[in-house]
């Protein structure tokens, strides 16, 4: 077992290393979005943690998409002029008010060139919110806040359950220098997101992007910049351990069992990730045979998906 504390190595060089390397002083466009989703304003604007006494409503991921899908958009604020079809929206059915993040953003080059390199048939897109969800489900993982697609202001959007109960991103946990209580844990939940970024060839992962609620569980947003059409995972040998469930659930995954991607990422990409698939879990197959099962595979999901909330009234 790596007894050091994993994190999270964002492609384009934009996270700090276990040398200790600095973070850049200039925050790019998902960093800031991230640090103003998770502002002490925005922080506060999630009110108090409920008390005992309060009637909490259960909800399950079905209950949680389809207030997404149908209650009413009763306030809609950008995030930042600096932030590209970017909102926080307030909604209401009558019975609960909460919020959720907004994305409209659908971009396509032939080519897209960064610091790290060209990437070819690049797409920053909202879909890919909606994709990375269902992709969640479908392997059971539970770290994904539940994710909808709908018309906002006559745009398509995905629209993004407002992660409760918040601590801090990664990035302030690093920032702050803050150890998790249970390293172990932390390590698995930073490995489960290693395995899943692969999967999806997320290649703009930063530490702004990963949500650390007070039960210090680990939840993935904006996944915009993901899922391009390559048949290789960015980087094997980010993947050190695997939760078991997860990796038998990549091996079970089908052509058709991913059939429900195809509207958000057509074809070519949905054949980029099940070729990715087929690689990592071979990588992981190699490294059973070659350390061990106890020294790879481990297990921690699925995570409870069902949230609790206190009643908020008619809006």
């Amino acid at each position: 077992m790596n007894r050091e504390l994993a994190s999270v190595e964002p492609f384009q060089g934009r996270a700090f290393r276990k040398s200790g390397m600095p973070l850049p002083a200039s925050i790019p466009r998902r960093e800031f979005l991230s640090a103003l989703l998770l502002s002490p304003a925005a922080l506060r604007a999630q009110g108090p943690a409920p008390s005992t006494s309060t009637p909490l409503l259960r909800l399950t991921r079905q209950e949680q998409e389809t207030f997404l899908e149908t209650a009413k958009i009763t306030k809609l604020t950008p995030l930042s002029e600096g932030i590209t079809n970017s909102h926080r929206a307030t909604l209401s059915d009558g019975l609960l008010t909460h919020d959720a993040h907004v994305q409209t953003i659908d971009e396509r080059k032939d080519v897209q060139t960064t610091a790290a390199g060209a990437y070819p048939n690049f797409a920053d897109s909202y879909k890919h919110n909606i994709a990375a969800y269902l992709l969640d489900k479908l392997l059971n993982i539970g770290m994904i806040p539940a994710t909808v697609g709908r018309k906002v202001q006559g745009e398509n959007a995905s629209v993004t359950w407002w992660v409760d109960d918040v601590l801090m991103t990664e990035k302030q946990r690093y920032l702050r220098k803050v150890n998790p209580p249970d390293g172990k844990a932390w390590n698995r939940q930073i490995y489960c997101v290693r395995a899943f970024d692969e999967l999806i060839y997320n290649f703009d992962r930063n530490l702004g992007n990963l949500v650390i609620t007070k039960n210090w569980r680990i939840w993935m947003i904006d996944h915009t910049r993901s899922f391009l059409p390559y048949p290789k995972p960015k980087n094997e040998k980010r993947l050190i351990e695997c939760d078991r469930r997860l990796l038998e659930a990549m091996r079970g995954l089908t052509r058709e069992a991913a059939k429900p991607l195809e509207p958000h990422l057509g074809v070519l990409r949905v054949d980029g990730l099940l070729s990715r698939r087929d690689r990592i879990v071979e990588y992981f197959e190699k490294e059973i045979a070659r350390r061990g099962e106890e020294e790879v595979l481990f297990t921690i999901l699925p995570f409870d998906t069902v949230i609790s909330l206190p009643e908020s009234g008619p809006a």
